[in-house]
């Protein structure tokens, strides 16, 4: 696993930053979170960590949660009436560096834990709680332990963990002073390509590069961590609203393509098409199917399916969209929005696999 890390360093002066709001699912009013920072002046420092490493090691002894260093003393040979030799054994105390270093590994370790565990809103909070710890030390420990995983996933789970970390410590650093968006800005950053001079939204865009531009606001915002657990309760927020309101088809329809370009990027990030060195065809068809405009579904499903002269078969889809659905089940908190666009993403692909399959069958819907 190789790690391009940020370090933090910074002096001993305090200072307070805001963290993102999070509103409520009822779109109620907006509150500042504010998170006690551990210093104003903050610096980052960039160096590559390859955790292939060779470590010297030394035999240490575990008593009452002190370390020992065995060391043995052997004296000169004499042959005693029995034949043995007189041999002199010495405990001592291991140094205060090791100690400290065994204290600071369980103390990274749990930090490590609190990241995987955390929600993404959680996981900005205990980054920013927690700035000063992202040293070298915490870098080489997350490598080494991605390195002892025994499952691919596993390992992914690290390394997905390390660049969301990096982009947020990263944030946090050039932010410092400055107050991060709240997840109504960063939803207005996302449609400010679609929005045209008198600050309308028209569907579909007159610009062909409008959505262009805007998938690639999506992807940077994705990539720094701002499309957090807030940022999707504030987009379904305003979608409900828009749909009571039924004045603003436009807006309506936009914020759904923000949803799924959202759900398209995370849905994306992880491959399951290679097993070793073999293809897993069906599960590339359906991560072609997930990278794809919503729009375009129709001709990669028809020309795909073997109904329809492809080579894979409706049943095949139906396996690995369920296989994906559970793994997002068991990677993404219970009950969050994530969670719900992610599985609701799925499931569109599948109906929609379904009125194809109906369609080239002849069966009337």
């Amino acid at each position: 696993m190789r790690i391009n890390a940020f370090c933090v360093s910074a002096s001993s002066s305090s200072s307070s930053i805001c963290c993102s709001p999070f509103p409520n699912p009822q779109g109620a009013s907006l509150r500042n979170w504010k998170v006690r920072e551990h210093s104003s002046s903050l610096r980052l420092s960039q160096f590559t960590l390859n955790s292939s490493c060779s470590y010297k090691r030394r035999r240490f002894i575990f008593t009452s949660s002190v370390i020992f260093d065995e060391t043995v003393k052997i004296q000169n040979s004499k042959i005693g009436v029995f034949g043995s030799k007189n041999r002199t054994t010495f405990i001592c105390a291991a140094n205060q560096e090791a100690e400290e270093a065994f204290k600071k590994t369980v103390e990274i370790d749990r930090l490590i834990d609190l990241l995987r565990e955390a929600n993404p809103h959680q996981l900005q909070k205990l980054v920013i709680e927690n700035i000063l710890a992202f040293n070298p030390g915490f870098w080489v420990r997350l490598a080494a332990r991605s390195d002892t995983c025994k499952s691919e996933d596993d390992k992914k789970d690290y390394e997905e963990l390390a660049a969301t970390v990096m982009n947020v410590v990263d944030r946090v650093v050039h932010k410092t002073n400055e107050k991060i968006e709240s997840a109504t800005d960063v939803l207005k950053g996302v449609l400010k390509p679609v929005v045209d001079d008198v600050g309308e939204i028209a569907w579909p865009p007159t610009d062909p590069q409008a959505l262009t531009l805007m998938e690639k606001e999506i992807s940077q915002r994705e990539q720094e961590g701002q499309l957090d657990e807030g940022f999707l309760a504030e987009v379904n927020a305003q979608l409900r609203q828009a749909k009571e309101d039924g004045d603003k088809p436009g807006l309506e329809a936009m914020l759904q393509k923000v949803l799924q370009l959202y759900a398209s990027k995370v849905l994306s990030k992880r491959s399951y098409a290679m097993k070793g060195k073999e293809v897993l065809k069906d599960e590339q068809f359906l991560e072609t199917i997930i990278q794809a405009p919503e729009q375009e579904w129709n001709n990669i499903l028809i020309n795909g399916l073997t109904i329809g002269g492809g080579d894979i078969s409706p049943e095949e889809l139906f396996a690995v969209i369920k296989k994906r659905t559970e793994r997002v089940l068991i990677r993404t908190e219970g009950g969050s929005y994530q969670q719900r666009i992610l599985t609701e993403y799925l499931n569109g692909i599948e109906t929609r696999t379904q009125e194809i399959v109906q369609v080239l069958q002849g069966k009337p819907q």
